[in-house]
């Protein structure tokens, strides 16, 4: 039997211990798993409470058991649950019951929404969507998952692929009444002016898009300098923990220290690299090494120097501030030029204005706090920047952006065919609407079907 033809369990809920713990069972046997633990099968879409026995009919445990017999499930298929309360001896012997049964095995990762999307019951924008949503660490890249999940995306795609299958209809109507010249100009002149109207669309989605994809894996800020300027220390205020080592010697940290903050809904990752300085230590070249390698793939860099140092960074060939630290060791104290908010002046937004290779300045004390509400409020400003409409855009993957690009290129060919022939410009129309059912998933796609799902968590 094929493993696509078997029924599959898993744990669907939390990690245990928990106070309930739900066990979904989905395919052609759910029923008679259902039939089998309790006795027989409940009212469907009803929550009912049942004794579970196992195949020797010894109890497992109190149960509320749910019925949804296919395709009115999410699976589109025969779904059965069990919610029994979530102890590890419980679930063990709940599975050990569902494993003796035939023609039911575990579930791989992702398997229940790829038959989910194998079914029908949602596209392939959709099933990321949800991988998205499972992921999700913000609540910017919670609610942006959401549309996406409920078809943000997908619905544009499906309306953007029958216009295109509405225009090719009328060019090649055009073509078998090509002896009439009259009649044929009537279809062809409506269906290019579709394409071109469609073509519009599609490039204002990419052009308005920016680097909103990213917004799944966040932004990556660096923060590196000269060794023992305070690296650690202004981490650990980013992060208001202790999340590196904080010592007075020079070299203290030899590998990359991340931390993944929120910032006011914006994924960042902040990078505490070793001090970049010559050193002899082959462990603390090592270090620096990867410093800059780290800092060369960021998305900004802090240069941290201290009051005594010369603040000229490195060429990371990325955008970059210098952030000053221990100004409470300055009788100066603190530099307040530079507002906690937009404007004009903002660094976070002069940076991004200016294609983010400025030199923008910040003046701190990591120790004290001096400087750090500021510093947050352009780091804010410059994700906003980056991200663009990453919220509310609707690219969310760049396989996403590749296809809707191949997509653009298609029309655009196909209006350039027109005038060489209504066959060139019906042939390229069809590979647009090839690539938006690639989009979609429903053509030619097994050969990414496992990497799409091979990240979500087994039981979803």
């Amino acid at each position: 039997m094929h493993s696509r033809d078997q029924t599959i369990f898993a744990l669907s809920s939390g990690r245990l211990p928990s106070a309930i713990a739900m066990v979904r069972v989905s395919g052609t046997q759910a029923g008679a798993a259902l039939k089998a633990l309790t006795g027989g099968n409940p009212p469907p879409r009803q929550a009912t409470r049942a004794l579970l026995r196992d195949g020797q009919g010894e109890p497992i445990d109190e149960a509320v058991v749910l019925w949804f017999p296919g395709p009115a499930s999410a699976t589109g298929e025969d779904v059965a649950e069990f919610h029994v309360h979530g102890g590890r001896a419980v679930l063990a012997a709940l599975v050990a019951a569902l494993s003796s049964l035939e023609q039911m095995r575990a579930a791989e990762p992702g398997e229940f929404t790829r038959r989910a999307f194998e079914n029908g019951k949602l596209d392939l924008t959709e099933a990321e969507g949800l991988d998205d949503l499972i992921h999700a660490d913000t609540d910017r890249q919670r609610r942006r998952a959401l549309r996406q999940l409920k078809g943000m995306l997908g619905d544009n795609a499906r309306d953007w692929r029958a216009r295109i299958i509405q225009a090719s209809a009328l060019i090649e109507a055009g073509i078998d009444f090509s002896d009439e010249a009259d009649v044929a100009g009537e279809l062809l002149a409506p269906a290019r002016g579709q394409i071109v109207a469609l073509l519009g669309e599609i490039q204002e989605v990419l052009a308005a898009q920016g680097k909103a994809e990213r917004l799944r894996d966040g932004l990556v800020v660096a923060i590196t300098g000269p060794p023992n300027v305070g690296k650690s220390t202004l981490i650990n205020q980013l992060a208001r923990r202790e999340v590196a080592i904080v010592s007075p010697h020079a070299g203290t940290t030899r590998d990359v220290i991340e931390v993944q903050l929120d910032l006011d809904g914006y994924p960042v990752t902040v990078i505490d690299t070793a001090g970049i300085r010559e050193a002899d230590d082959p462990v603390e070249q090592e270090g620096v090494r990867r410093a800059r390698a780290r800092a060369e793939e960021a998305d900004l860099v802090l240069w941290l120097v201290d009051t005594a140092a010369a603040s000229h960074p490195y060429d990371a060939g990325t955008p970059r501030w210098i952030v000053r630290n221990k100004v409470d060791l300055d009788s100066r104290g603190a530099d307040t030029r530079y507002p906690a908010s937009g404007g004009p002046d903002a660094a976070g937004s002069s940076a991004a204005n200016r294609g983010g290779m400025g030199t923008d300045r910040f003046e701190i004390s990591a120790t004290r706090g001096d400087g750090i509400p500021a510093l947050i409020s352009a780091l804010v400003i410059f994700a906003q920047d980056f991200f663009g409409q990453g919220e509310g855009g609707l690219i969310t993957r760049a396989r996403q952006r590749g296809l809707l690009e191949q997509t653009a290129a298609s029309l655009q060919r196909s209006i350039a065919m027109f005038d060489r022939g209504e066959e060139f410009a019906a042939e390229d129309l069809r590979a647009a609407a090839y690539a938006l059912g690639r989009l979609l998933g429903r053509v030619d796609v097994e050969d990414i079907l496992d990497v799409i799902f091979r990240d979500f968590c087994i039981g979803k």
